[in-house]
């Protein structure tokens, strides 16, 4: 995989944990932590939709109370204070389930004082990867490194002011949506997450009794 090759300097060290944005930065984590013989973890976020136009977002949030609101669409559109906080409680609820089941349930390695290898399948906006930082500082990584295989130049650039390191394959000029990048874009489910962690874990046990 070109994004794991990008980050072959990491590879086998025991400092080094690859984070997933749940849930469709899995597949694309898994492969890069699979390659480096890496464990792999989750941080989940969620965004947070406008009533009624769900693929609109009016913000983002993540662990530890992390919220990155966009203000510019909750003023145009007079979404009224009750709303915004109605749909964080709402989106809180399924953060702490996806949690639950992908993170505790399987006693993920904590992050404090680790090199994190960040990963998405892409970024548009960048609030995702924004968030998903700003809740891994305050888990106490050492280090951030951002990796994508593709993401708008705009982002980008929010981006590399606030993770030590980023990662990304293709910056193209033109940037419509992240499925344009991909042949199969199917939303990944919640077995599917459990899934692939279990798998990389008994990868990553092998490698430890080999």
């Amino acid at each position: 995989m070109m994004l794991a090759g990008r980050l072959k300097t990491f590879a086998g060290q025991s400092d080094v944990i690859v984070v997933a944005i749940a849930n469709d930065g899995v597949p694309v984590a898994a492969q890069v932590a699979t390659a480096l013989n890496l464990p792999l973890t989750v941080q989940v976020v969620r965004n947070l939709g406008v009533p009624g136009q769900e693929n609109l977002t009016m913000g983002t949030i993540a662990t530890d109370d992390v919220r990155i609101l966009n203000q510019e669409t909750i003023d145009a559109l007079h979404i009224p204070a009750r709303v915004v906080d109605w749909r964080i409680f709402c989106e809180t609820q399924e953060l702490m389930r996806r949690e639950r089941i992908f993170v505790h349930e399987r006693k993920a390695p904590a992050l404090a004082g680790k090199t994190v290898i960040l990963v998405d399948d892409g970024i548009s906006s960048g609030s995702r990867m924004l968030a998903a930082i700003q809740a891994i500082r305050k888990q106490g990584a050492r280090h951030i490194v951002a990796a994508v295989p593709v993401a708008a130049k705009q982002s980008l650039v929010r981006l590399r002011a606030i993770a030590d390191q980023v990662v990304c394959l293709v910056e193209p000029k033109l940037f419509f949506s992240i499925n344009h990048w991909y042949e199969n874009f199917e939303p990944v489910a919640d077995w599917e997450v459990c899934q692939i962690l279990d798998g990389v874990l008994d990868h990553v046990h092998e490698l430890e009794m080999a």
